[in-house]
């Protein structure tokens, strides 16, 4: 990299002074989107001053970063904030170690775990060669080191500093007026924060060094000049093909007596299912984990099995790719019954984060088997991890898209209007109680309908009151830097039903919490786990 050494340092460390002031004593929120684009900003500044311009594939990553980016702040549910901050990160590093070369869509799961050590070796070590590297060009070219060069005054204090403060505290104690002039001096400065000054300048010089790192990893490391397996194969095909047919064929046979036994449940209807034995629950529970799992570990047999198989003729191919396509179209009905199997359940007892995650995934993992089809068929194999990447990234998207918490209140209410008649189900309104600030709008939403049955709105606003007294109990104030979209809304929605959920009496004097309702009827404000 050419670029000033100086300019190089003076950005980063200021980038470093940014995270301390975006995080220190501040909640998460809006601070994290605007770290990270002021990192994203200033990266892109240094490569392009210096004549480094990003290849176009990579650019395609950055709607990817903004999207992941602006959802840690609009988003409170935690499974989408966390996968926010996740693929935030991601992002930013595929950037890092593809802003030249622009391939990863072309990498191996090899490659990305490679890519991603190298990386972080780079935020340890390139920094340090990089200045090295400076000297000693500049010594070659007969440069002699600025006079304005800060870095000996920056090291001569923090080395006399700890010098200092030794020899001040033994004099202290060797004369009282001394040490009340000390005293005096450090009431000045407000040094009694000395400490956490010192620590905060610390992890400020940490940041900025690991960010100058994957600049400098940018500049030199990410031109993609040579990607694992695409001149040859990574791992040696060893094994034979006889012996992956038999192993193949086999698992295709266990898995078609499953599927045929399992078609009886998809055509013949639910009352099967309790000529068995089984109740709704009792069925899904039994095999839904079981299901995905085998899915899990017989794509991984296949990947594997793909990679290290001989196949020496085009007879050979032909086989193993039948072999392989059925396998996958059997994992396919498979998860289909998975996903009967998990619609039963939420048939049963509605629907909870959990069951909403795992509703989402089997969708993508579905078509994460569709797409290994087509790749075996077209002999694309080593587009495997790019079809997961996206898969993955899917997943990912998904989750704010649907809004968790505010898809499991809508289909849990109107799971309990629809039953209303039947009698069958009771809406359990404590769960909601434990979801984010981002079901609190809908839940006052439900609560001002007027067509919600006078029940379900008395459940929801007991709700509402357990969560304006369980928010009243926080003490805390938020800053400009933990602005979060999700609390402003939540604040907002509340208040405007205030006089509603006035009506309802909070008992907080004993463990649990108990809400009386306007008709005397008692609602515990107590959360519990709920799969």
């Amino acid at each position: 990299m050419k670029t000033n050494p100086n300019k190089l340092w003076i950005i980063v460390f200021v980038l470093g002074w940014l995270f301390d002031f975006l995080f220190w004593e501040n909640a998460a929120g809006v601070n994290f989107a605007i770290f990270s684009m002021a990192c994203l900003a200033a990266a892109f500044y240094l490569l392009l001053s210096d004549g480094l311009r990003p290849n176009r594939a990579s650019l395609s990553l950055l709607p990817l970063f903004g999207f992941f980016a602006a959802v840690t702040f609009i988003r409170a549910e935690p499974m989408t904030t966390f996968l926010a901050y996740t693929f935030t990160l991601l992002t930013m590093s595929i950037l890092a170690f593809t802003y030249l070369g622009g391939r990863w869509y072309l990498y191996t799961m090899l490659d990305y775990l490679g890519k991603s050590l190298s990386l972080f070796g780079s935020m340890v070590v390139r920094p340090i060669t990089f200045m090295t590297d400076v000297r000693k060009e500049q010594k070659e070219a007969g440069i002699q080191p600025s006079k304005r060069n800060i870095w000996p005054v920056v090291r001569g204090i923090m080395i006399a500093l700890p010098i200092i403060a030794i020899f001040a505290s033994l004099l202290a104690s060797a004369d009282v007026i001394f040490s009340q002039r000390l005293d005096d001096f450090v009431d000045l400065f407000n040094l009694e924060d000395l400490p956490e000054y010192i620590f905060r300048m610390i992890y400020i010089v940490v940041i900025g060094y690991a960010l100058a790192g994957v600049v400098l990893h940018a500049s030199t490391e990410s031109k993609d000049e040579k990607i694992g397996g695409e001149d040859k194969p990574i791992i040696p095909q060893f094994l034979g093909f006889i012996e992956s047919t038999i192993v193949l064929g086999s698992v295709v046979a266990l898995f078609t007596a499953f599927v045929v036994i399992q078609f009886q449940y998809f055509f013949g209807g639910t009352a099967n299912i309790t000529n068995e034995g089984y109740s709704y629950s009792e069925y899904a529970r039994r095999g839904f984990g079981e299901l995905v799992t085998v899915a899990f570990f017989a794509l991984l047999m296949l990947l594997t099995l793909s990679a290290v198989t001989k196949r020496e003729s085009e007879t050979q191919r032909k086989i193993y790719s039948g072999l392989g396509v059925t396998l996958v179209a059997l994992l396919l009905v498979m998860l289909l019954s998975a996903y009967q199997r998990l619609g039963l359940y939420e048939a049963a007892y509605g629907f909870s984060r959990l069951r909403t995650y795992t509703h989402v995934f089997l969708i993508w993992i579905g078509l994460l088997l569709i797409a290994t089809i087509v790749l075996e068929i077209l002999r694309k194999e080593r587009m495997f991890a790019f079809a997961m990447l996206i898969a993955s990234f899917g997943f990912a998207i998904s989750l704010p898209i649907l809004n968790v918490d505010v898809f499991i209140v809508n289909q849990n209410i109107q799971r309990e209007i629809n039953s209303a008649i039947k009698d069958s189900v009771d809406l359990d309104a404590q769960y909601f109680i434990d979801l984010s600030d981002d079901a609190i709008p809908t839940l006052v939403k439900t609560l001002r309908t007027t067509a919600t049955p006078d029940p379900v709105r008395e459940k929801v606003a007991a709700a509402l009151a357990c969560i304006r007294y369980e928010r009243g109990q926080d003490s805390r104030e938020f800053s400009w830097q933990s602005f979060h979209l999700a609390r402003f809304n939540a604040d907002k929605a509340l208040a405007s039903v205030s006089k509603e959920i006035d009506k309802y009496k909070i008992t907080d004097t004993d463990w649990p919490i108990i809400v009386t309702t306007p008709s005397g009827e008692e609602f515990s404000c107590s959360e519990y786990y709920y799969d």
